[in-house]
C-alpha cells in the first residue's frame, strides 16, 4: 500500500492560511498599514476603491526594502521581525509571524514597488496567486507602495460572502482607528476613491482622538475627557476616560498595550467598576487607554489577528487600572450626586431674613357671650346651593366641540376594537381619570383600577405611527425656518446612510453637504421640541447597536428613537380629556401591554387586591 500524507504545496498552504490570516478586506489593509508602521514611516496614505473589493493601495515613505527582501518577503514565514522562539517575548513590532504577505499574494493580484535612500533605483515585483509574473528595477520614490486588486479573485466563495459595501467600509474603519489611535506621531490620509475621509497630521493622542471622532458635536471630546496617569513596576497607564454624564450605550473603547491594539473583557470589568453607581447598568464609558509593560510579562502569539493577549500579572494590573480610574474621577471631583425623589415634596426655604419680623396678631369679638345672649349672629352659609350640582354628570368630551388636546397633536383615534374593550373592561365614565405625580394615568374599571404610565404610553402610541408612516412611505414634514448642519465621522455616516430612507419616509428633509455633512431642511410634523441634530444623534447611536442586534431591524429602531423623542415627559399635567385620549389609543394599538423595548406600560389592580389591603 503505498504512502498516503504528502507536503502540500506552497500555493495550497498559503490559502489555507490566508483563511485565517485575510478574512475581509480590512485584514489586508491592517497587515499592510501595520508592516509600514515597523518600517518606521512617518506618513501614510491609503486608498480603497469599492469598499476594498477592487483595490486597496498602501503608501509609506520607510526604509523600504531591498531587490532580495522584496522578493523574500511574499515567502511563507519569512520576517525581519524575530529570529528564534526567545524573540516572541521581547516583540516591539506589531508583525513578526511572516504570514501577512504571503497570504494576501495567495489570495489577490499583488503589485509592489519599494526603494532604500540609499538605492537608485527601486524595485518592483508583481505576483497572484503566489506566482510572481515580474520583478525589475524601476525608478519610484522612497519607501513602499503595495497595491492590492481584486481581494479573492481566485476564492469565488469568499468574495460572495463578504457583506455590503457600507458594512466592509465599516470593519476597514474599523481597524484604521485601532491603528491611528495608537500611532499619532504617523500622519495618515485615507481616500475612498476620489473622496477624502481622513487626513490626520502628527499630534499627540489627545488631538488624535479629536480629529477622529470630533466631527460628531455630541461628543465634544475636550470636555468630556479626564486624564489617567500612573506609573508602576509591573505596569505604566495613560490615557482618557470619559465623564459619566457622556455614558451611552455604543461607546467608543479602545485598550492598546505596547502600541498594539487588544480586547481585553478582564480589564474591561476593572473600568466599569470604577464607574460603578455613577452611570445606568444599560450605558458604558467612553475610554481610551494606553498600557506599557514589559514585553517579557505577555504574550501576543495566541490568535492570528493578534488582538487577544495575555498578561502575567494580569489580576495585579486589574487592581492598579481600577484605582487609577477612581483617582482620575476623584480628582476631578466626578462623584455620584445623591438624588432624592423630590416631586410632591414641599418647598423648603434655604434662607431667611430676621428684618421686618413681627408677633402674630390675634384677632377676637369683644360682643360674643358663650353663656348668655349677644348681638352677634353666625352667618348664615346656604348648604343648599353649595351641593346642590353635586350629583350633576360632569360633561364628557364627547359633548364639547371642537376639542384638541394642546399637547397631543397626532391625529386620534376615536374607536377601540370590540374584544380590547372586552379584554380590558375599560368603564364608560371618563370623569373618574386620575394623574398621580404627573406620571401615571389612574382609572376604574368594572374589575378594579388601571395604572398606565403616560411616557411609555405615548412611547407606544407614537411608535406604531412611526412604523405605519415609513411602510405606507407618507408623512408630513415642516420646514426648518433656519436649516441646522448634521457633521457626521466616517464611520457614521455608512450608517446614516443606511436610516436615510427611512428618515425620509418620516418627513425629514436632508440635503448633502459633501464631507461627511448633511443640511438638515425639514423635520416630522410632530417631532418634540429641542435640537434636531441632538435627536438624530441619539437615532444614530441607537441604530449602531441595532446593527449589532438582529432582532430588531432598522426602521423599527429609527420609529422608536423619534417616539421616544417625541412622547410626553414625566411630569407633565394632563386635562381629563388628555388622558382619555391617551388610554382610547393606547388600547386601539397592536400591543397595549408593553413598550417597544420590552418596558411594562399598564398594571391593574383588581377589587380582591385593593380589599386586601384594608
Amino acid at each position: 500500500m503505498s504512502d498516503i500524507i504528502h507536503l502540500l504545496p506552497d500555493s495550497v498552504a498559503n490559502q489555507i492560511a490566508a483563511g485565517e490570516v485575510i478574512q475581509r478586506p480590512a485584514s489586508v489593509l491592517k497587515e499592510l498599514v501595520e508592516n509600514s508602521i515597523d518600517a518606521g514611516a512617518t506618513f501614510i496614505q491609503i486608498l480603497i476603491k469599492d469598499a476594498g473589493r477592487t483595490l486597496i493601495q498602501v503608501v509609506d515613505n520607510g526604509k523600504g526594502m531591498s531587490e532580495t527582501d522584496a522578493r523574500m518577503a511574499f515567502e511563507r514565514h519569512a520576517t525581519s521581525k524575530i529570529t528564534d522562539a526567545a524573540d516572541l517575548f521581547s516583540l516591539k513590532t506589531m508583525g513578526f509571524r511572516g504570514e501577512a504577505l504571503a497570504s494576501i499574494a495567495a489570495v489577490a493580484q499583488v503589485e509592489l514597488r519599494t526603494r532604500r535612500a540609499e538605492d537608485e533605483l527601486g524595485v518592483f515585483v508583481e505576483i497572484a496567486g503566489t506566482r510572481v509574473f515580474k520583478q525589475e528595477m524601476v525608478q519610484c520614490d522612497t519607501g513602499t507602495a503595495f497595491q492590492v486588486k481584486n481581494l479573492f479573485f481566485n476564492v469565488p466563495a469568499r468574495r460572495r460572502f463578504l457583506k455590503s459595501d457600507n458594512v466592509e467600509k465599516s470593519h476597514i474603519l474599523t481597524e484604521f482607528y485601532r491603528i491611528a489611535l495608537v500611532n499619532s506621531n504617523v500622519a495618515f490620509a485615507l481616500f475612498d476613491g476620489d473622496d477624502e475621509m481622513f487626513q490626520l497630521p502628527a499630534s499627540n493622542n489627545k488631538v488624535r482622538i479629536e480629529n477622529i471622532f470630533g466631527k460628531n458635536a455630541k461628543k465634544r471630546w475636550q470636555q468630556q475627557l479626564l486624564t489617567i496617569e500612573t506609573s508602576t513596576n509591573l505596569v505604566s497607564i495613560n490615557g482618557y476616560v470619559g465623564k459619566p454624564e457622556f455614558a451611552q450605550k455604543s461607546a467608543i473603547q479602545y485598550f492598546f498595550v505596547n502600541g498594539r491594539y487588544m480586547r481585553h473583557p478582564y480589564f474591561h470589568k476593572a473600568v466599569l467598576l470604577a464607574f460603578n453607581q455613577m452611570i445606568q447598568a444599560n450605558e458604558s464609558p467612553n475610554y481610551f487607554i494606553y498600557l506599557e509593560v514589559d514585553p517579557q510579562t505577555i504574550d501576543v502569539n495566541i490568535h492570528p489577528t493578534k488582538t487577544e493577549i495575555k498578561f502575567e500579572n494580569e489580576q495585579a494590573i486589574w487592581s492598579i487600572l481600577s484605582a487609577s480610574i477612581k483617582e482620575s474621577l476623584g480628582k476631578f471631583n466626578i462623584i455620584p450626586s445623591i438624588d432624592f425623589d423630590q416631586e410632591g415634596a414641599l418647598e423648603m426655604p434655604t434662607s431667611m431674613s430676621i428684618e421686618n419680623v413681627r408677633p402674630p396678631q390675634t384677632n377676637f369679638n369683644p360682643n360674643y357671650n358663650p353663656f348668655g345672649t349677644s348681638a352677634y349672629k353666625r352667618p348664615a352659609l346656604d348648604w343648599e346651593n353649595l351641593y346642590g350640582n353635586f350629583e350633576k354628570k360632569t360633561e364628557t368630551i364627547e359633548s364639547m366641540p371642537n376639542w384638541q388636546p394642546e399637547s397631543i397633536k397626532p391625529e386620534i383615534i376615536s374607536s377601540v376594537p370590540e374584544e380590547k374593550q372586552q379584554i380590558m373592561e375599560i368603564s364608560e365614565q371618563r370623569a373618574d381619570n386620575f394623574q398621580f405625580k404627573n406620571r401615571y394615568i389612574i382609572t376604574s374599571l368594572k374589575s378594579g383600577m388601571l395604572m398606565i404610565d403616560q411616557h411609555r404610553a405615548h412611547v407606544r402610541i407614537l411608535f406604531e405611527q412611526y412604523i405605519n408612516q415609513i411602510e405606507n412611505r407618507k408623512a408630513l414634514s415642516q420646514q426648518i425656518l433656519f436649516p441646522e448642519i448634521l457633521e457626521l465621522s466616517a464611520d457614521d455616516v455608512l450608517i446614516f446612510e443606511q436610516m436615510l430612507p427611512d428618515l425620509q419616509y418620516l418627513g425629514f428633509d436632508f440635503e448633502p453637504q459633501g464631507n461627511h455633512s448633511f443640511n438638515v431642511k425639514g423635520v416630522p410634523e410632530n417631532v418634540g421640541t429641542g435640537s434636531v441634530i441632538d435627536l438624530l444623534l441619539v437615532m444614530l447611536d441607537k441604530a449602531k447597536t441595532t446593527a449589532e442586534d438582529l432582532s430588531t431591524t432598522m426602521h423599527e429602531s429609527i420609529a422608536f428613537s423619534l417616539a421616544e423623542s417625541s412622547a410626553l415627559k414625566n411630569g407633565q399635567r394632563l386635562s381629563n380629556e388628555e388622558m382619555s385620549d391617551i388610554i382610547d389609543r393606547l388600547f386601539a394599538s397592536a400591543n397595549h401591554n408593553f413598550t417597544p423595548d420590552g418596558k411594562r406600560i399598564i398594571t391593574i389592580f383588581t377589587h380582591e387586591e385593593i380589599d386586601k389591603r384594608f
